[in-house]
């Protein structure tokens, strides 16, 4: 197996935001707590110890036990779960909705990145304990974003009238998406183990909440990971004061705002990932997942009758929790109120919403995690790498956009050298001295002299292209064989992890795929890792 890496800036999938957060520009210093290295983590570890209650750790315990009731916990993990009692113990967070299946690729890796820091820091700080954690996005009811996975280039849905909260639903149905997709990865070893997995998840189990807890238990319980449900009752009583504030202060919405112009203010390209809401709670109940919405001290759920004064909300807020579902701006706060967590680990678009909430934490005083980009992976099989040899392509090339690839290597393995560069510069030396001339005689004629070598330069650039094509034309099969091993590693002209489900890889990999992923990744590396297998 080979490895190699390349710097996140050079991929071009990653935001100007994350690129220069993770080369710690300046202008995004006040966005952050603390910079994801090894060193840093020390001060993280102190200021959490200072702020997280004894008595949050026994609700979390018991809560975890409770949703852990009915499902097989290996030793790992039950461990795990004891020492969360321990004030020397800390946790590492990703958290990923209920992608049917896993989802894509990168359900992998973040909880993969999760695992291997958690070794790092236990190494880093020994007399510590670290435990993964896998946040579970139970509440989430965008069902059209979780109910399928590709393979091999076809999406198997799962066709269901659906409303609430994901992690509510039953899995009737899915039997169908099992049948098809047993017929499409044959009887291999693999093939069989994929089947019983899906199966034991999704067939035998009453909720989606349950089959992805399987699921995820499964495939990385043997390393300790805990996973956690933020649907529960016992967990939402500490939020209350944390969602008073918001609910009737408006004070998230003050102050990501407030962040959110700085972000303007500072540079356009950056983008907002999400913008705040006066109220950031959902009232849940009964398949029922709407907004709360304030005017004056009447309190109203979004496309409903039901509505609440003040008094009659505050009053809700303290006896049932459970139906106050928090957003994607009050989501994090609550994971940081509820786990003595030091790191949050998440993808780009994660990354740079996390970065919007640092004056919301500060007003509720509430210590701010590390933020951590998740490890990105490209996996090239054996059959992959044999083909890319015997074209002479360079991986980092297949990371250009396909024009630009195919153009490169057309000029490189031609006999022609197609680039009329040298030709571009000389016509403009060339004009520079009927500007001169212009200018002597009679300056009204510069813009005709500008027009000349425009129209000069474009006839340059259409030759250019011509030849190019007709090349193109020439080398047909090769261009055809180069587009096709770029589509199968880029589906979609997009990243593969983005796109490609585990089962793909597993079907050739087996069993060795996860631990492959867990000796290889390192998530403070903050690189972009391609696997040759």
């Amino acid at each position: 197996m080979d490895i190699d890496c390349l710097p996140f800036y050079r991929t071009g999938y990653f935001s100007e935001f994350i690129c220069d957060y993770l080369a710690e520009k300046p202008q995004v210093q006040n966005f952050y707590n603390r910079f994801p290295n090894l060193k840093n983590f020390e001060a993280q570890i102190a200021e959490k110890a200072t702020s997280f209650p004894d008595e949050n750790r026994e609700i979390l315990y018991d809560a975890l036990q409770l949703q852990y009731k009915g499902f097989k916990v290996g030793n790992e993990t039950q461990t795990h779960l004891k020492k969360l009692k321990e004030p020397i113990t800390f946790t590492i967070v990703t958290g990923h909705q209920l992608n049917l299946f896993t989802g894509p690729l990168y359900f992998l890796y973040k909880i993969v990145s999760t695992i291997n820091l958690t070794k790092e820091l236990k190494k880093a700080y020994p007399k510590y304990n670290f435990v993964p954690v896998y946040w579970m996005a139970t509440e989430d009811h965008d069902f059209e974003e979780i109910n399928y996975f590709n393979f091999r280039g076809k999406k198997l849905k799962w066709n269901k009238n659906a409303s609430g909260a994901v992690g509510h639903l039953d899995t009737k149905g899915l039997d169908e998406i099992f049948e098809a997709f047993s017929n499409q990865i044959g009887n291999s070893t693999n093939a069989i183990a994929l089947k019983q997995l899906f199966e034991k998840s999704y067939l035998e189990h009453d909720n989606l909440a349950d089959a992805t807890r399987y699921l995820a238990n499964e495939l990385f319980g043997s390393e300790g990971l805990v996973i956690v449900d933020g649907d529960d009752k016992s967990l939402k009583s500490l939020l209350v004061p944390y969602a008073e504030k918001d609910i009737f202060d408006n004070l998230a919405h003050k102050k990501v705002s407030e962040t959110v112009t700085e972000f303007d203010a500072l540079d356009q390209n950056y983008g907002v990932q999400v913008n705040p809401r006066e109220i950031n709670y959902f009232y849940l109940k009964d398949g029922l997942r709407e907004r709360i919405v304030g005017q004056d001290d009447t309190y109203f759920i979004n496309d409903t009758e039901i509505h609440f004064t003040k008094e009659e909300l505050q009053k809700e807020l303290k006896e049932h929790p459970e139906r106050f579902s928090p957003n994607v701006i009050a989501r994090p706060l609550y994971q940081e109120v509820i786990l003595p967590n030091l790191c949050y680990i998440g993808g780009g678009g994660e990354i740079a919403y996390w970065l919007e909430l640092k004056a919301m934490f500060e007003a509720m005083q509430v210590p701010f995690p590390v933020l951590l980009l998740r490890n990105s992976v490209l996996i090239i099989t054996e059959k992959q790498t044999e083909k890319l040899i015997k074209m002479n392509l360079s991986v980092k090339d297949l990371f250009l956009k396909q024009s630009s690839f195919i153009n490169k290597k057309i000029r490189e393995i031609s006999n022609i050298d197609i680039d009329f560069s040298a030709q571009k510069q000389l016509l403009e030396e060339q004009f520079k001295g009927m500007y001169e001339l212009a200018e002597q005689t009679d300056a009204s004629f510069l813009g005709a002299v500008k027009a000349q070598e425009v129209k000069q330069k474009k006839g340059l650039d259409h030759l250019e292209k011509r030849l190019l094509q007709a090349q193109k034309r020439k080398l047909k099969d090769h261009v055809l064989r180069m587009t096709e091993i770029q589509n199968e590693l880029f589906p979609n002209k997009s990243l593969q992890e983005r796109n490609v489900n585990f089962s793909e890889l597993y079907l050739e990999l087996g069993e060795n795929l996860v631990p492959m992923l867990l000796d290889t990744l390192q998530p403070l590396q903050q690189e972009f890792t391609i696997i040759k297998t």
